[in-house]
């Protein structure tokens, strides 16, 4: 069984925080707000991942009300998420996200974020994209009051013949 997931993640810049996007610190004169570290990408792609499973969404599983997520690394977060696709019995595929942002360019940081997340989710680089555009103007984006991204993912079902493969999973 394959099946498809999708996340969609948005945070506003304030002062006084880290500019964090795919588990790579971003040098920026403000941050994300959020509860945790506000890494939009990574929460675009845990949503997508919990769709994927049919598991509802990230502030079902990490409430903003949560003290134990408060600042917490959203690389944390989708190491979490993993584990509870694998034990659901799924197998991550692959995961393709976008960043829309009008500053700051994040493009010469897409390659150390690709590099964090495969790694952290045990898949070939090559199966996890990450691409970066622009707003063109328009919008809160546009106007350069936040950051938001996208992600789909593809996962399916494990079988008896992946317990034979450790690399599928």
């Amino acid at each position: 069984m394959i099946r498809t997931g999708i996340g969609y993640d948005v945070h506003r810049f304030c002062k006084g925080r880290r500019l964090v996007l795919g588990g790579i610190e971003i040098p920026f004169e403000e941050g994300l707000a959020g509860h945790s570290d506000a890494d939009v990408l990574l929460h675009a792609m845990c949503d997508a991942m919990l769709g994927g499973i049919g598991e509802g969404d990230i502030g079902q599983h990490f409430p903003d009300h949560d003290i134990r997520f408060k600042d917490i690394s959203s690389m944390r977060l989708l190491e979490d998420v993993a584990g509870l696709l694998k034990r659901r019995g799924f197998i991550l595929l692959n995961i393709d996200s976008t960043i829309i942002a009008e500053r700051p360019r994040v493009s010469g940081f897409v390659m150390g974020m690709r590099e964090n997340i495969s790694g952290l989710l045990g898949l070939d680089i090559g199966c996890v994209n990450i691409k970066a555009t622009t707003n063109e103007g328009l919008g809160f984006i546009g106007r350069g009051e936040g950051i938001a991204a996208q992600a789909v993912c593809t996962v399916r079902k494990a079988d008896s013949t992946d317990d034979a493969d450790p690399s599928l999973i």
